[in-house]
């Protein structure tokens, strides 16, 4: 299936929410899809938790 084909299926999903359970079921289901990407993206192996929490390295401390 293209990802086209999946973006779309997502984007009526996300418009039968809105429409039938107000803007507060838009953004649950919206939230909820961002949540199973990204876990899916985890189980296939395309990416790992220090891509999403990696602590921000200085280069120079600037309180001196």
């Amino acid at each position: 299936m293209s990802m086209a084909m999946i973006g779309m299926i997502a984007g009526m999903g996300l418009g039968f929410a809105g429409y039938f359970g107000g803007f507060a079921a838009f953004l649950l289901v919206a939230a909820l899809g961002a949540i199973g990407f990204v876990a899916g993206r985890f189980l296939d192996g395309d990416l790992e938790p220090g891509d999403i929490f990696r602590v921000r390295e200085r280069g120079g401390d600037r309180r001196r």
